[in-house]
C-alpha cells in the first residue's frame, strides 16, 4: 500500500472509533477557547476543565480579564502549572484584544500567534474549533502518533504538520486532529502500550516501544 492509502485506511479507522468529536476543553466562545488552549500548555484537558469554571466566573471576556490583577488570574489557574508565565500571558493577551481588536478574538492567523503566550498550535486550536478554518494542530501526542503510525518522520512538530496535510483531506484536518488525541489517549498511549493490540499499530506502526 501507498502511504497515501495507508493515510485513509487510519482516517477510516478512526472515523469508526471516532465518529463524533467534541472539543475537550470548555468553552464558550472564541475567547475563552483561547484561554483555555493556553492554559492546556503543558498540562491535562481535566486539570485545566476543573480551573476554568472559577476563571471564567471572575472574568470571561477581554474586558472583565483585563481589569483583574495578574496575581488573582494566577492564584486560580495555579494548578495548571506555569502560572506566572500564563497569567501574565492572559492578562497581556487580554488588553491587546481590546486595545488592538475591538474586543474581539482576531480571526486571523498573524494576529492570534502574536498574541502572549500564543503560538502556532495554540492559534491553530483556535482557528479550527472556534472559527472552523482548515488547520491540523499537532501537540507532542500528534507528533509522537505521527511518527508511531510512519506518517512522519518525527523530527519536529512543523515537518508532522506539513507531512499529515499533505497525507489527508483539508477538509478532515479539523477533525482528524480530535479523534487521534482521543485515540491515543485510549489506544496509543505514550507508556506502557501494546502495539500488537491497537487497532493502527497493529496494521501499520512501529513495532518497537520507543518512547
Amino acid at each position: 500500500m501507498t502511504k497515501q492509502e495507508i493515510a485513509q485506511d487510519i482516517a477510516d479507522i478512526l472515523e469508526k472509533y471516532y465518529p463524533e468529536t467534541p472539543v475537550p476543553l470548555d468553552h464558550k466562545d472564541p475567547y475563552t477557547l483561547l484561554v483555555a488552549v493556553l492554559l492546556s500548555a503543558q498540562c491535562t484537558d481535566e486539570r485545566v476543565n476543573k480551573v476554568t469554571p472559577a476563571l471564567f466566573e471572575l472574568a470571561d471576556n477581554p474586558l472583565a480579564m483585563s481589569q483583574q490583577s495578574v496575581g488573582d488570574i494566577k492564584a486560580i489557574i495555579r494548578p495548571c502549572g506555569l502560572s506566572p508565565r500564563k497569567s501574565q500571558a492572559i492578562y497581556d493577551l487580554s488588553h491587546i484584544i481590546m486595545d488592538e481588536h475591538g474586543g474581539v478574538v482576531p480571526q486571523d492567523w498573524q494576529a492570534l500567534e502574536a498574541l502572549p503566550g500564543v503560538g502556532h498550535k495554540t492559534a491553530s486550536v483556535v482557528m479550527a474549533q472556534a472559527f472552523g478554518v482548515p488547520a491540523f494542530p499537532v501537540d507532542t501526542h500528534i507528533h509522537r502518533l505521527a511518527y508511531r503510525w510512519k506518517l512522519s518522520t518525527g523530527k519536529n512538530v512543523d515537518k508532522t504538520e506539513k507531512d499529515l496535510k499533505r497525507l489527508f483531506d483539508r477538509e478532515l484536518w479539523n477533525k482528524l486532529h480530535l479523534q487521534i488525541i482521543f485515540f491515543g489517549r485510549e489506544f496509543c498511549p505514550a507508556r506502557g502500550h501494546d502495539p500488537h493490540a491497537c487497532p493502527i499499530c497493529s496494521k501499520y506502526g512501529r513495532k518497537t516501544l520507543f518512547d
